[in-house]
């Protein structure tokens, strides 16, 4: 059985579509078809179950999918260890989200270089979910972020807390005209219960937006006020050019790193988690 014939199954059970699956693996339809026909007739077995709305695992398929996903990993691991320079001894993959590649990963990569000059470093920036789907896989070893979810052979460790404060463009006091033109900044699940604590009676704002850098740069364009990291937002504060809304609570935003059970080198592993940990640390977090 080829390894395409493994990422197909695995991608059609993702997205429960074959036309879906082609699209994203870059194949015609046909193919993907052949593909599921040969691993079916080798295992004798139906993968799947086909109807108008798509295709569901069959029981068989349910088994199959756990050896799949290990399979693939196996086959990550095994090129990216063949596929590294002779220099280097192993590599190591990190995943963080982008709000969180200056505080952290940029301070990270240097650290390593100095502690494990023979470690290749792989590090990409993603969102909580496909971070965590490519832990799952085996494509990266370390994920920072805001929203993990608990996965078997995962580890999820608290890292640190963000402050967020609230900041306007202009000098006010909590109960003086913040609200009007305030700009919602959807920091996650935590955030969301936090600030409905904070402010029960908040009417939903006019504007509201999932990326923090979009609410900011709005609100310094446009006027405003919004929620927002005090590390991000301290150099506009040095230059007046925002201001903290007197009286406002602070709130939390916590950050978690996400490991694998079962490195397959745990000594280079707990060196960049303690990298991570130290760079957190003294983030003042």
């Amino acid at each position: 059985m080829k390894i395409e014939h493994i990422r197909t199954f695995l991608e059609i059970s993702d997205c429960g579509n074959f036309n879906r699956a082609a699209e994203i693996l870059n194949v015609t339809q046909s193919t993907v078809s052949a593909r599921v026909k040969s691993m079916e007739e080798t295992f004798g077995r139906a993968l799947f179950k086909r109807s108008h709305n798509g295709v569901e695992l069959t029981y068989a398929g349910q088994h199959f999918r756990q050896y799949a996903l290990n399979i693939q990993r196996l086959w990550q691991q095994a090129h990216q260890r063949v596929s590294l320079p002779e220099s280097f001894s192993h590599g190591i993959g990190l995943g963080s989200q982008v709000s969180l590649w200056e505080s952290l990963v940029l301070k990270w990569m240097p650290w390593m270089r100095r502690n494990a000059a023979d470690v290749a470093l792989h590090v990409e920036a993603d969102y909580s979910p496909s971070l965590m789907r490519q832990l799952s896989d085996g494509l990266l070893d370390i994920g920072i972020m805001y929203n993990p979810r608990r996965t078997p052979g995962l580890i999820i460790e608290d890292l640190l807390n963000e402050t967020l404060v609230l900041v306007a463009t202009d000098q006010r006091k909590l109960h003086e005209g913040w609200v009007e033109d305030y700009v919602f900044v959807d920091w996650g699940n935590e955030f969301r219960a936090s600030h409905g604590e904070a402010f029960p009676d908040m009417e939903t704002p006019a504007i509201s937006v999932g990326l923090g850098s979009l609410g900011l740069e709005y609100i310094l364009q446009n006027g405003g006020s919004g929620y927002f990291p005090i590390r991000v937002v301290q150099a506009y504060l040095d230059q007046q050019k925002l201001f903290m809304v007197e009286q406002a609570p602070q709130l939390q935003r916590p950050a978690y790193v996400v490991y694998i059970e079962s490195a397959r080198d745990q000594e280079t592993l707990d060196l960049a988690l303690r990298g991570l940990r130290e760079i957190a640390s003294s983030e003042g977090n």
